[in-house]
């Protein structure tokens, strides 16, 4: 499973971004998937997931009423609408598929995001 994630850039506080996540599987309606991210000198944290077939959504409490998890199994992409941008919310934001497990075995590459202040 191959991930690329894609959107990523420096905005300044309040601003948005939305972030892409596309898989070239014809069986990506069947994963799992998420968003994670990793600032500088920090663990790995969780952002935001999605069912396969979007219906339900599940967020971290920092990016809640923020940030938007969506996608297009017709496209194979996912997304994160990422609105209201706080400098805190600075890091490599990574897309992951969880393939029949409950783990997320597949990674994308990374997108970073840079919010100034």
């Amino acid at each position: 499973v191959q991930l690329q994630a894609s959107g990523g850039g420096l905005v300044q506080a309040g601003g948005s971004l939305r972030l892409s996540c596309a898989s070239s599987e014809r069986t990506f309606r069947t994963y799992r998937m998420a968003w994670f991210r990793q600032a500088p000198g920090k663990e790995r944290e969780f952002v935001a997931a999605i069912r396969r077939m979007a219906e339900s959504t599940y967020y971290a409490d920092s990016v809640l009423g923020r940030f938007t998890i969506s996608r297009d199994n017709a496209k194979n992409t996912m997304y994160l609408q990422m609105n209201s941008l706080k400098p805190e919310d600075t890091a490599l934001y990574y897309c992951a598929a969880s393939v029949g497990t409950p783990q997320y075995d597949y990674w994308g590459q990374g997108t970073l995001v840079t919010v100034s202040s």
